[in-house]
């Protein structure tokens, strides 16, 4: 079959025949009667066979050592073509990914354009004070939220981290979704981080993904939206915050939350109960029963005072000092019992 026929047939140009040849890689063998060179069925053979190999992205180089090489593994080819496609596919979904933001930040022209790359590398930066200026910039002009909320999840740099849900409080209403779907991150800091950037948002925005997360399985998660929620006043919170306390997770932050929670009577008498719950005999240590005194302190009601009263005459000295400091200090703060 001469050349011609080969490229209509097979779909390799003529002048890519000629170059495989000139390689050395497929040669036609045969010669007609009027002594053109015609490629034998084994020469078509080996042509399919530099196709197939091309098709896997290997070079014309790689293709003859494949076909040539007297070691040649095959398996180990394969691998190395998998960790280049792997780095080509990282390398087009970053770009892609960018594009998006870039696309989601509405630029009116290049300028624009120009303005978010430069954020979107300055956010990226190693340099923690270039992230900080970053964040405190993108205010300023269109602002890519995905690429904000990436930034905050990612952030260990708590004042880079302060500045990154700044920027978010002023980016628009994408964020609390963006936020809520990261509350079931697989990495447990990511978890952490969103629970802490949806407590920072103002608005009735993140007041139900907070809620929700009041049932989540990640204590953290559980532990951040509920001092979120006590902080905007919403009753919620209070088991998850009466367990703070008695747990010793950011109890003091819980007990201020509770205080701030009991200024309804009703609402002063649920947490003293759920206080009160915890104190159940030989159910806690010396060291809770004086955590438990402590909140009782700025709960108001007799169910408090009663505890406290209680506790003042604790077995544990220490316990026992405590309420009867905080009894002095209710009597001059909520007059008497009450």
């Amino acid at each position: 079959m001469l050349i011609g026929e080969v490229a209509r047939r097979s779909g390799v140009s003529a002048r890519m025949l000629r170059h495989y040849d000139t390689l050395g890689l497929v040669r036609p063998t045969g010669r007609s009667g009027s002594g053109y060179r015609e490629y034998s069925g084994d020469d078509l053979r080996r042509l399919f066979q530099v196709e197939s190999l091309r098709s896997l992205g290997l070079s014309l180089r790689e293709v003859g050592r494949a076909l040539d090489g007297p070691g040649f593994a095959p398996a180990e080819l394969v691998d190395d073509l998998i960790r280049q496609a792997r780095e080509r596919l990282a390398t087009e979904t970053a770009l892609l990914t960018r594009l998006r933001r870039i696309g989601a930040a509405e630029p009116a022209d290049w300028a624009d354009v120009l303005q978010t790359v430069a954020l979107l590398q300055a956010l990226g930066s190693e340099s923690a004070g270039r992230r900080q200026r970053a964040a405190l910039s993108a205010a300023e002009g269109p602002t890519p939220v995905e690429a904000l909320v990436e930034a905050v999840l990612s952030e260990s740099d708590p004042n880079v981290a302060g500045a990154l849900r700044w920027a978010l409080a002023r980016s628009g209403d994408a964020a609390p979704a963006l936020l809520a779907k990261a509350l079931d991150a697989p990495a447990a800091a990511t978890r952490q981080r969103a629970v802490q950037a949806l407590a920072a948002l103002p608005g009735d925005a993140t007041t139900a993904p907070l809620r929700d997360a009041l049932a989540h399985p990640d204590t953290a998660v559980r532990r951040g939206a509920a001092l979120a929620l006590g902080a905007r006043g919403l009753t919620d919170a209070i088991p998850t915050l009466v367990d703070m306390v008695a747990e010793e997770a950011n109890d003091v932050d819980a007990a201020d939350a509770l205080s701030a929670l009991a200024g309804d009577p009703a609402v002063a008498e649920q947490i003293a109960t759920g206080l009160v719950a915890r104190l159940a005999p030989g159910a806690t240590g010396a060291p809770v029963r004086r955590r438990l005194a402590q909140a009782l302190a700025g709960i108001p009601g007799d169910t408090a005072a009663r505890a406290l009263g209680e506790l003042s005459r604790d077995e544990d000295r220490g316990v026992a000092v405590t309420a009867g400091y905080v009894l002095t200090l209710r009597d001059a703060s909520f007059g008497g019992g009450g």
